[in-house]
């Protein structure tokens, strides 16, 4: 235990000190978010490289704290080419293809190494492309939910604490030191990053956390108590999934290409509802929490249980869909 507390502690110190470095950095080379009156809403520019100040500190900890085998290296470098994806993007454009090119490239690299769902009732030929599906759709998922001070970096953090716990209880160091690293990582970030915000994570970063979260949810362990809990990372990461598919239906019914940007995520519909920027991104952070617990309790439940808690999860996420569908969003 003492590892992981050190590990947290010193990706916490480096995210403080990194944090604000690569503000200075990305104000003096001009690699700044300006306001577009449309989708970026913000007062003035905000300087990105944050996602690159997550990363370092994450990789400085392991660095320091653990050693590299084969399944580590290969997370790192899969994160490694996403970041450096975003990074791309964000100093100029990438096309969605594009990037959707260098996301599979990276997500073959992670299943290459190892990285890939195992689950006993399925062949290899279903597991090898649904884990590079699910790799894919995790990174974009936390790009689509960067869009509002702290809300991609907070609910990653809190994602990657629920999966240290998991980790921790099924004897599985490999993810739970990389877990908590994140999360070191990441509150420090949100420090700088919750409104108003003065760095972003840009695509880099969103990116990263995406990629990162989405290949160790994906190697964890969950079925020891019933068969069911291998959906655990699905309820655990259920916030940017949820977006994704409520903004990808939404952009679907407008007869609109799913790529294209338009305020059509929940976190926006409820800040054009009532509450605030800081309102919004809590309640995020309180709807992460309660899929968290959810997630821990179906690992420790029976099946009956498990699948009780599942229904539940459903009903939620299909009674907010509804609700937010009501909330019009001026295209």
């Amino acid at each position: 235990m003492a590892l992981y507390i050190l590990s947290f502690v010193l990706s916490f110190l480096l995210g403080l000190y990194l944090t604000p470095t690569m503000r200075e950095a990305a104000i003096r080379f001009q690699i700044v978010d300006r306001p577009d009156g449309r989708l970026k809403t913000q007062r003035e520019p905000v300087p990105y490289l944050g996602g690159l100040a997550v990363y370092l500190a994450f990789l400085v900890t392991l660095a320091l704290t653990f050693t590299f085998d084969r399944q580590v290296l290969g997370l790192l470098l899969g994160g490694t080419l996403v970041l450096l994806l975003g990074l791309i993007d964000d100093l100029g454009f990438l096309s969605p293809y594009v990037k959707l090119s260098g996301q599979l490239l990276a997500a073959f690299v992670l299943v290459k190494s190892g990285i890939r769902i195992e689950l006993v009732f399925l062949p290899d030929w279903i597991e090898l492309p649904l884990s590079i599906f699910w790799i894919v759709g995790i990174t974009n998922a936390f790009n689509i939910i960067d869009i509002m001070d702290g809300l991609a970096a907070g609910v990653g953090c809190i994602c990657a604490l629920v999966l240290f716990y998991v980790a921790v209880l099924n004897d599985r160091p490999v993810i739970a030191i990389m877990a908590i690293s994140m999360a070191g990582a990441l509150a420090a970030f949100v420090r700088f990053n919750f409104h108003p915000a003065r760095i972003y994570l840009g695509d880099a970063g969103s990116l990263f956390i995406g990629c990162m979260l989405g290949s160790l949810t994906m190697i964890g362990s969950y079925t020891v108590r019933n068969p069911i809990a291998f959906l655990v990372p699905v309820v655990l990461l259920g916030v940017p999934i949820f977006d994704m598919l409520f903004v990808s239906y939404v952009r679907w019914r407008r007869k609109m290409p799913v790529f294209l940007g338009s305020p059509d995520h929940f976190a926006l519909r409820l800040r054009k509802w009532r509450l605030s920027t800081r309102q919004t991104v809590l309640a995020s952070y309180a709807l992460t929490v309660i899929f968290g617990l959810a997630s821990v309790a179906i690992i420790h439940s029976s099946l009956i249980g498990a699948i009780a808690i599942l229904v539940v999860i459903v009903a939620i996420a299909w009674g907010l869909g509804f609700f937010l569908k009501k909330i019009d969003m001026i295209m």
